[in-house]
C-alpha cells in the first residue's frame, strides 16, 4: 500500500452525492494511509473538506473538538441525522408520485382534431421538502419551547425499555433511544411550527 503525506488529506472534500456517513468513512481510509498523521491536522482537514453550509460544518465551527475522537464522535452522530433526513425526503418524494402523475394526467389536453397534445410542465420542476436552517441546534430550540402550550407532545416511543441504548436520551420523548438532534418527529413538528408561525426568531437568515 501506498504510503502518503499530510498534504493529501488538503485534497478531500465532500462530495454532493456523498452522505456525511461515507464521507467519514473515506477520510479515515484516506487518513489511514498517511505516515505520522497529526490529530489537528485531520481535525482541520475533515472540517475544511464539509460544504460551508453543511449543519456539520457550523457544529465543529461553533463549538469545536478537543481531540479527534470527539470530532469522529460528533460526525457519526451527525450522520444518524443526515441517514434519516435522507430517508425521510426519499419517503416524501415516494409519497408525492401518485399526486404528481394525477396532475400529470390533468394537464393532458386534446389539441382540435381530438388528439393528445405533449404534456407541458407547469411552474417549474417538483420540489422536495427541505429542514429549515436554525441559528442554534433543535435540541437548544425545545429547550426553550417545551414549557409552550402549542407544544404537542409526541406518542410514546415503542419496544422494550430495558433493551433502549441509555447512552442516548431525546428530550422530545423523554426516554433513551436516540439523540434529541436526530429526533424526526421533533424535526417535523418543529417545521410545524414554524408553518404556524412559532419558533420563528430561531431561523438563521435566508433560511426560509
Amino acid at each position: 500500500m501506498i504510503k502518503k503525506n499530510p498534504d493529501h488529506l488538503f485534497n478531500l472534500q465532500k462530495k454532493d452525492d456523498e452522505s456525511i456517513r461515507d464521507y467519514i468513512k473515506r477520510f479515515k481510509v484516506e487518513r489511514a494511509n498517511i505516515i505520522g498523521c497529526d490529530d489537528r491536522i485531520a481535525s482541520s482537514t475533515f472540517k475544511r473538506g464539509l460544504p460551508i453550509e453543511c449543519e456539520l460544518y457550523r457544529e465543529l465551527t461553533l463549538s469545536p473538538c478537543q481531540t479527534l475522537v470527539e470530532l469522529f464522535a460528533t460526525a457519526e452522530r451527525y450522520s444518524l441525522w443526515d441517514d434519516d433526513w435522507t430517508a425521510g425526503k426519499k419517503a416524501t418524494k415516494q409519497a408525492d408520485q401518485p399526486v404528481e402523475l394525477a396532475s400529470q394526467r390533468n394537464d393532458m389536453i386534446k389539441d382540435k382534431d381530438g388528439g393528445k397534445c405533449e404534456l407541458q410542465p407547469q411552474g417549474g420542476a417538483p420540489t422536495t421538502k427541505s429542514y429549515t436552517k436554525f441559528t442554534i441546534l433543535i435540541q437548544q430550540i425545545l429547550a426553550q419551547v417545551k414549557n409552550m402550550p402549542w407544544l404537542k407532545k409526541p406518542l410514546p416511543l415503542k419496544g422494550n425499555p430495558a433493551k433502549k441504548d441509555t447512552s442516548r436520551y431525546c428530550e422530545f420523548h423523554e426516554g433513551h433511544c436516540h439523540y434529541t438532534n436526530d429526533c424526526f418527529a421533533w424535526k417535523k413538528h418543529l417545521e410545524e411550527l414554524v408553518e404556524n408561525g412559532y419558533c420563528t426568531e430561531f431561523i438563521a437568515r435566508g433560511a426560509i
